[in-house]
């Protein structure tokens, strides 16, 4: 008989000729009927009489597994096997409560003394493969998972079980193998359907997964982790609203779902309803804050919201963990939070090894011959109205068509917006690759022999690292919107400059440095500037007073440096301090803090979000422009240079804090670099109350503007080209990759 995965065979050999079988048969009916504490009793009483039963003591510690009383559970299986060492489903229920107890290395002894007496006790295989999982051993646990479905190939279970270890390993198609094979042992298993889903959502696949999700939902209507994966889903696709409503199904079927409050906290934050996204985030971490990211999650989205309190405990703990190997923070999020390129490294590093390893199962990729034109792929997934897309569209258009053939490889909906058409018209080869799975965007890389892929989403939103993981590219170079290492042992380069990374730091990255000979950053050599009048009235501008700005996001804004800007305000008359409108509740929580400073919050103005166009035509209403730490300005900075504004920078370690110090430098300002805090003010507070001194530095700026590189495309695009040159024959040379000197 089975009963909970124990077993309890009512055999002859297990009776004391005393005892009859329907004494037996009484106590067993006791714990089928779940009434465990006078099945206990009876028990008891007839081990009085009959003390050396192995059954007795085989459904006594089954009784005391149900009640969750593992450690008497534990002693009673042991007594059985020790009167019948022979005793198999005794060392199989020995086994299943020791892995409950997470002593699992007696667990699978006690599994393999069952296999060792009955070579064909399917359950034992399928018990001994679910703890080889737990322990990581998941080639064991395939092994003994595969002999499970041997000896009994319509165990459905078994296949699921041995899907999502080969999922665990990257084995995808397996996986998706072994779960339809359960499905066509059992075509209403709700989990196998659900399953599928993943690992279509995994690859890529949308359309595929929402079908699963979708089908595994009509199953099983209280099926909360199908609507969480569907709503995933969705939302991929571009579908916020339903992706919305499914979450939120989710948690109406189970409250408790800390996964479902994630990714609706996740929707609230795409829709910028913040503070909504924060409850979500907070739920979640409450519900279960061992969840990967989530602490990290939760800090960004207060940072988005300006909302300090406990800010400096919770780093300072965000700190150990990450050192303690703690999937704590994403990479990204870390950036705008701690200036410590070592810590970054080692946050990288820790995403990487969790969600995106080398991936070893495509075949080895070493390379090419030589093409007449080197194939450059570039990689992301804001080809559209997007800041990556202003930076760079010129660089596709003007590369040496003699020497490259230019690839562009699309993760992101197809837009056919004004700067999606210029990009297609740009590019050699415009690839739509939002539909594909990452393998098999990786297998058409590899197809047209792309010699240098370029990823330029790092671990942003909506990046695919898993395609670089398989190795899209004998090549593999990250650049641009992701500022800093990615901590990953398949990127060969990234592009840097000697600013971002002095030579004394490249031991903080794991790729080979790319060190152009002025600012990393691509400019457009012109944007289109609106014509639409402006004055500082219509802007909500003082006429007559001081203006700082920051238009920078508000996660980049830190309590130190709000206090240095209120500081600043405090010894600069009336001077204002012009911000960008992110949401309604960070206005409210920096003008409160302003408040809290000594400072009208009056002073404080808020902008809201336009075009390019007309942000480029109103920042030239303002003085100067006060950068943020340890997150620069990156294109803001760039945009407020183009238009004759100065930035004052504080430069930090990292690579983000770092970037508008490069910018500057491309421009010979670095008399706008500052590198201590105090120095910082000192300077904002001259600039201020010297007009003098600020004219002077903005005659400088303009007359760099038209003789500097920051804006010079074409020498950009020349210096880059040097750099996949120098790439290109290291490879073909048989050279690792090492830093390569841009002159």
């Amino acid at each position: 008989m089975k009963l909970y995965g124990l077993d309890f065979p009512l055999s002859n050999s297990d009776q004391n000729p005393t005892l009859s079988r329907e004494q037996i048969e009484r106590v067993y009916e006791l714990y089928k009927n779940g009434q465990f504490k006078e099945a206990i009793s009876q028990i008891k009483a007839l081990n009085e009489i009959y003390p050396n039963i192995p059954f007795l003591f085989n459904l006594i510690g089954a009784c005391y597994k149900s009640l969750g009383q593992l450690d008497r559970a534990v002693k009673m299986f042991q007594i059985a096997v020790s009167i019948k060492h022979d005793y198999v489903e005794a060392h199989k229920n020995l086994g299943t409560t020791l892995k409950e107890l997470g002593r699992l290395d007696e667990s699978v002894e006690s599994f393999m003394n069952a296999i060792e007496i009955d070579p064909s006790y399917v359950d034992a295989h399928y018990n001994l493969g679910n703890t080889f999982k737990q322990l990581n051993r998941f080639n064991e646990s395939v092994k003994s998972y595969k002999t499970a479905i041997a000896i009994d190939p319509n165990f459905s279970q078994a296949h699921i079980n041995l899907g999502n270890v080969q999922k665990d390993l990257n084995q995808l198609d397996d996986a998706l193998n072994s779960y339809e094979r359960a499905i066509a042992i059992d075509p209403d298993f709700s989990l196998a359907h659900n399953n599928i889903g993943f690992i279509f959502m995994s690859l890529g696949k949308m359309t595929e997964a929402i079908e699963c999700f979708e089908k595994a939902i009509s199953i099983d209507s209280k099926y909360a982790e199908a609507y969480n994966n569907l709503g995933r889903a969705l939302i991929a696709t571009g579908n916020i609203k339903a992706g919305a409503t499914s979450y939120q199904k989710a948690i109406e079927i189970n409250p408790n779902f800390a996964d479902a409050h994630l990714s609706l906290g996740h929707v609230f934050r795409k829709l910028n309803q913040r503070d909504k996204a924060l409850v979500c985030f907070e739920r979640a971490h409450a519900i279960k804050p061992s969840m990967n990211n989530i602490f990290g999650t939760l800090l960004n989205s207060k940072m988005h919201l300006c909302k300090w309190d406990d800010l400096s405990d919770q780093l300072q703990e965000l700190r150990i963990r990450v050192n303690n190997n703690e999937k704590v923070i994403g990479p990204f999020s870390l950036m705008g939070l701690i200036d410590d390129p070592d810590l970054q490294k080692k946050a990288s590093e820790i995403f990487v090894n969790h969600h995106c390893p080398k991936n070893l199962r495509l075949p080895e990729l070493t390379g090419y011959s030589k093409h007449l034109k080197i194939r450059i792929g570039y990689f992301s997934a804001d080809f559209k109205t997007h800041p990556t897309a202003f930076l760079s569209a010129e660089l596709y258009e003007l590369h040496d068509r003699g020497q490259f053939e230019i690839h562009a490889f699309s993760f992101g909906l197809n837009t056919n917006d004004e700067m999606n058409l210029r990009i297609k018209a740009g590019v050699d080869y415009f690839h739509d690759v939002y539909e594909m799975s990452h393998k098999e965007i990786v297998m058409l890389s590899r197809s047209l022999e792309i010699d240098i892929a370029v990823d330029l989403g790092g671990f942003t939103g909506n990046s695919r690292p898993k395609v670089f993981a398989m190795i899209a590219a004998p090549i593999q170079v990250n650049y641009l919107v992701f500022p800093g290492t990615m901590g990953a042992n398949y990127i060969d380069y990234i592009v840097a400059d000697h600013i971002l990374i002095p030579k004394d730091k490249q031991n903080h990255y794991s790729e080979k440095i790319v060190y152009m000979p002025n600012s990393y950053q691509v400019n457009a050599s012109k944007l289109n500037v609106s014509d639409k009048v402006q004055s500082r009235n219509k802007l909500g501008l003082s006429p007559n007073q001081f203006v700082f700005c920051c238009f920078n996001n508000a996660y980049k804004i830190t309590p130190e440096i709000f206090s240095s800007w209120m500081r600043i305000l405090h010894k600069t008359g009336e001077s204002e301090l012009w911000l960008l409108a992110n949401n309604d509740m960070t206005i409210e929580n920096l003008k409160n803090e302003a408040v809290k400073q000594g400072i009208s919050e009056k002073r404080l103005v808020f902008a809201p979000y336009v075009s390019l166009s007309e942000h480029l035509n109103r920042i030239k209403h303002a003085d100067l422009f006060l950068d943020t730490r340890p997150y620069n300005a990156h294109t803001t900075s760039s945009d407020a240079l183009r238009m004759g504004l100065p930035v004052l920078t504080c430069i930090g370690k990292s690579f983000s804090s770092r970037v508008a110090a490069s910018i500057l430098n491309s421009l010979t300002l670095t008399e706008l670099i500052t590198e201590t805090e105090e120095d910082y003010e000192s300077l904002a507070i001259e600039l201020a109350t010297n007009p003098i001194k600020l004219t002077s530095i903005k005659d400088k700026l303009i007359h760099n503007l038209s003789s500097a590189s920051l804006f010079d495309t074409p020498l950009f695009t020349r210096n880059l080209e040097s750099a996949f040159k120098t790439m290109y024959e290291k490879h073909h040379n048989g050279m690792k990759p090492e830093h390569i000197y841009v002159n």
